[in-house]
């Protein structure tokens, strides 16, 4: 439990990014390839009711890639989160609530390791709320040696969605701008929109129905 405070940034060419990270040092939290599968059910109920006041309930399947040494067993946890604007506790919004710092997406986080993501699901239901929103992604997520003191608390997690490749940095805010800088980005190009709004914008900009942000539109 605690905020997080986030950006992304678009990765317009990953082999390139991935050669600045060895330049910066920077390590794989996993070993092997550490890319980690990530399959996203994003809650609500019908009449959007955690949406509308920026909140987020999701349950995330994770699968890490096998090195061929490890049981899938092991390699796979479910995560349950919920997120909300920063201080939305004190008082009920009447309306959509801002979920933005001024630069970064800071955010009241709660997120918890879960057992059995289809029995979750069947509360959820049972409380009236529906899975709406599918999304997955690759994530591989580095940390910068203990050295630089300033990347103390640094999350560099690179993203492989199917509306393209993102890095999204968390941390303490002046970690997140540095970063930014070291890997050779300004902040014109911050973006604080989650992959729901960006996949929303890309559909509207290909005049495509909104549907889940899949690779394979069959899971």
């Amino acid at each position: 439990m605690g905020n997080e405070t986030e950006i992304k940034l678009p990765v317009r060419d990953l082999k390139e990014f991935v050669r600045t990270l060895k330049k910066l040092r920077a390590r794989k939290i996993f070993r092997g390839t550490g890319r980690v599968h990530e399959w996203n059910v994003l809650f609500d109920t019908p009449q959007n009711e955690l949406g509308s006041r920026g909140r987020l309930l999701r349950i995330r399947r994770e699968r890490r890639d096998s090195t061929g040494k490890r049981p899938w067993s092991k390699m796979e946890r479910v995560v349950l989160t919920f997120k909300q604007p920063v201080g939305s506790d004190s008082e009920e919004a009447s309306g959509p609530v801002p979920m933005t710092g001024q630069r970064h997406k800071i955010r009241e986080e709660i997120e918890l390791e879960v057992s059995d993501s289809a029995a979750l699901t069947r509360v959820f239901e049972g409380m009236g709320f529906r899975g709406w929103f599918r999304y997955e992604k690759f994530r591989t997520t580095y940390r910068l040696p203990d050295s630089q003191k300033w990347a103390h608390g640094l999350l560099i997690e690179v993203d492989e969605t199917p509306i393209g490749t993102f890095v999204e940095l968390e941390g303490p805010p002046n970690a997140i701008d540095r970063a930014a800088r070291e890997l050779g980005f300004s902040e014109r190009d911050y973006i604080v929109a989650n992959y729901l709004t960006l996949y929303r914008e890309e559909c509207a900009r290909r005049g495509k129905e909104l549907g889940d942000m899949v690779f394979h539109q069959e899971k």
